[in-house]
């Protein structure tokens, strides 16, 4: 790949497009790419004040908004490092990752910061509210001054006024160091992926390829947190290189508040995971599929493709109309709601990816994509399964290219355990490659369970078919006593609209066993079904964790 200077990028695309709109709360304040700039400068010198170098830590923790990408923004283009954190991490997960990451700032979210103590975090310079830029910790009076007097420093350095000229960003290099992100919160589990400006560069350049809709009058919701690599690059890096308009759920994204969201935006192209399609689907058209007089209009062809255009329709219009597609990522996507959708025709495609790869892997345009294939290999990466027969065994998944990441930090054994000598990072992930070079998940391999008769079982595949029944809203197999057990967490909501008692609705789930055993091959029938009372505790990227749910 011919690399370029990731900082320069967005230099470039500032000083183009001074005037436009850049980043919005939704329903709230709006900054040009001049009061980006403008903004990210004054942090420059704060940065400068608490005697940041090239290198430092900049750790990064609130829910999204626009303020988030200036902090973000503002400690890449500075030289620092950005460490986003989740969130809905814990108050000690935080302190930990702070900590561990050696990260000298801190900006955070007034309600996160409620729980926090700076004492747990010695090694912080300051600490800053994401919200206001407002100082709430400094570790010594000369940051106090210059955050009081900040636009009269300002002034003073540029004494003529701010222009795009006077714009002029560290330069980076290939294989420095761009983003620690952690895949996890707790110390146990959490892992610093180590990103080079070369994986973010490549994935720019992916984009810029696939995508060349997006332009300085485009916009885009963001709905996925920018803390993840997912969100961070397809929502917010690309679209601000771009010259786009993006526009941050600053409340909690409940499908309501997206659904309202991208109707007002009407955006270019929507990013998102399975769970916002699968609820959309689950909520608004499968009651629909499911009358009587419709159930009876789709047996009949003709009639069935007037239906399907109708929800097509409705589907458009409802994520803005004016979108090129719908991009699904971050998790594996239920089978029957992408077969339905790709019979239907619409414009939707499913990536697949990892953090790891900051993040994509493999992609392809919804007009060419294949039903339950995450596309082929993108440029600068290569792919292969290890496996005898590629094309039918599943074998785990291995990649090596620009896109792939230094290493865990501080972590050189888990990184040992993922990238070998020759440079091949191991997924974790087992799949299968089809002749045209199509991926296909067939699961994790941490998650593979091997049956009684031998045969490899995936958890995911039977999930597949657990969370298309009736008042299931998620599910987890896990190996049980030599056997298969299902932990199933029911919609509680609609059963009781339905005017379903608790214990009528989980004797009926249990009930189910028999019927769905018969959608299973053999060698993964369940033996049981357990209902649980609490949703599954889930991963930044939405995944439930697995771990806390498995039995000796």
């Amino acid at each position: 790949m011919n690399f370029t200077s990731v900082n320069k990028i967005f230099e470039k695309s500032f000083k183009k497009n001074w005037d436009r709109p850049a980043i919005s709360n939704y329903q709230g304040v709006t900054f040009y790419y001049r009061d980006l700039a403008r903004r990210i400068e004054k942090l420059h010198i704060v940065f400068e004040t608490c005697g940041l170098q090239k290198g430092d830590k900049v750790a990064i923790c609130s829910r999204n908004q626009a303020n988030w990408v200036v902090s973000f923004l503002a400690a890449m283009t500075y030289g620092a490092v950005p460490v986003p954190l989740m969130h809905e991490f814990k108050s000690s997960n935080i302190h930990h990752l702070v900590n561990h990451s050696e990260a000298k700032v801190l900006f955070v979210d007034e309600v996160i910061w409620e729980g926090l103590s700076e004492s747990e975090m010695p090694d912080l310079l300051a600490i800053i509210q994401v919200n206001t830029f407002k100082l709430l910790y400094a570790a010594n009076d000369d940051i106090v001054y210059v955050r009081e007097h900040l636009n009269e420093l300002f002034g003073k350095k540029y004494p003529m006024d701010f222009l795009p000229e006077s714009i002029n960003y560290c330069e980076d290099k290939a294989d420095e160091l761009a983003i620690i992100n952690y895949t996890s919160g707790t110390s146990g589990f959490s892992k610093g992926v180590m990103i080079p400006y070369r994986a973010i560069c490549s994935n720019l350049e992916f984009a810029k390829k696939v995508l060349p809709q997006l332009d300085n009058t485009s916009k885009v919701v963001a709905m996925l947190p920018s803390a993840h690599m997912y969100g961070l690059m397809f929502e917010v890096l690309y679209e601000l290189s771009a010259g786009c308009h993006v526009f941050f759920l600053s409340r909690l994204p409940s499908p309501k508040i997206i659904m309202q969201a991208l109707s007002e935006v009407k955006p270019t192209l929507v990013i998102a995971v399975p769970l916002i399609i699968e609820k959309i689907y689950k909520n608004k058209v499968k009651p629909v599929l499911e009358k009587d007089g419709i159930k009876f209009v789709m047996k009949l062809p003709i009639l069935e493709q007037i239906v399907m255009n109708k929800i097509k329709t409705e589907l458009i219009n409802a994520f803005g109309g004016e979108f090129y597609e719908v991009i699904i990522g971050g998790a594996a996507f239920n089978k029957e709601v992408e077969s339905f959708f790709k019979k239907m025709e619409f414009p939707f495609t499913v990536g697949y990816g990892m953090t790891e790869c900051a993040p994509i892997i493999t992609y392809d345009d919804y007009k060419t994509a294949k039903l339950y294939s995450c596309g082929r290999i993108v440029p600068n990466m290569e792919m292969k399964v290890d496996s005898p027969d590629p094309q039918n065994i599943p074998g785990e998944l291995l990649v090596k290219g620009a896109n792939v990441f230094l290493g865990y930090y501080k972590n050189d054994e888990a990184t040992k355990e993922v990238l070998d000598d020759d440079g091949w990072l191991h997924t974790g992930d087992m799949g299968v490659i089809d002749a045209d070079g199509y991926l296909y998940i067939r699961g994790r391999s941490k998650c593979m369970i091997l049956g009684a008769s031998g045969q490899n079982i995936y958890p995911e595949e039977v999930e597949a078919v657990l969370d298309t029944r009736p008042y299931v809203l998620e599910s987890l197999v896990i190996e049980d006593n030599g056997g298969l057990t299902a932990l199933i967490y029911p919609d509680f909501d609609l059963a009781a609209q339905d005017g379903m008692s608790q214990e009528v609705l989980i004797q009926h789930i249990k009930d189910t066993l028999p019927e769905i055993n018969k959608e299973l091959p053999n060698y993964s029938k369940l033996n049981k079904i357990e209902v649980m009372s609490e949703p599954f505790e889930r991963t930044p990227k939405k995944s439930i964790k697995r771990y806390l749910y498995q039995r000796k």
